[in-house]
């Protein structure tokens, strides 16, 4: 398969990864709603363990958008969506050693490391929207670390802008298929 192949698949299984952005920007909304109801630690854990559910909620969201939530077993660009994990995992990693000593900092750095993250998603669908998706999220992090505007604040920042990103994504998947039929 050509690298436009694999792209396509992805884009295909993952309604152009618009799935995905979704379930991140339900579990970022349901982290705010944790900071503003329970505590700072509730919050960081709320999006610490939904976050695993990202991807079985992106599949079954992909599912109900009518895609297959699979891609193609032989798809090369699978490694790469499990390479760039590193990403993630490094932030998350920064962010709670820094949020011991200050608890407000721990949004603004993941927003920053899953924004990097997102870079990659070009690749992976080569679709141009997730540079500034990306770029979104990391300028978001960097302003939010400076201004200091409150956990609350910053998780639900980082969950409309996943929300946003999710339904320029869907429309983008939505407009190719509807030009292809």
């Amino acid at each position: 398969m050509t690298l436009a192949a694999l792209q396509q698949n992805m884009r295909q299984a993952y309604l152009n990864g618009a799935s995905g952005a979704l379930a991140s920007g339900l579990i970022w909304g349901v982290a705010a709603l944790a900071a503003n109801l329970f505590s700072p630690i509730a919050s960081m854990l709320t999006l610490f363990f939904g976050g695993m559910l990202i991807f079985p909620l992106s599949v079954v969201i992909s599912k109900l958008g009518n895609a297959s939530g699979k891609h193609d077993p032989s798809n090369m660009l699978k490694h790469l969506a499990v390479e760039n994990l590193g990403f993630l995992f490094a932030g998350l990693m920064i962010a709670f050693v820094v949020a011991q000593q200050d608890h407000m900092l721990f949004y603004p750095i993941m927003l920053l490391a899953i924004g990097a993250r997102y870079l990659t998603f070009q690749t992976i669908y080569g679709v141009k929207t997730y540079w500034l998706f990306g770029g979104s999220l990391m300028i978001a992090g960097a302003l939010c670390m400076v201004m200091r505007p409150g956990m609350m604040t910053v998780a639900l920042l980082g969950s409309v802008i996943e929300l946003i990103f999710s339904l320029v994504l869907w429309q983008q998947h939505k407009a190719t298929n509807d030009a292809t039929i």
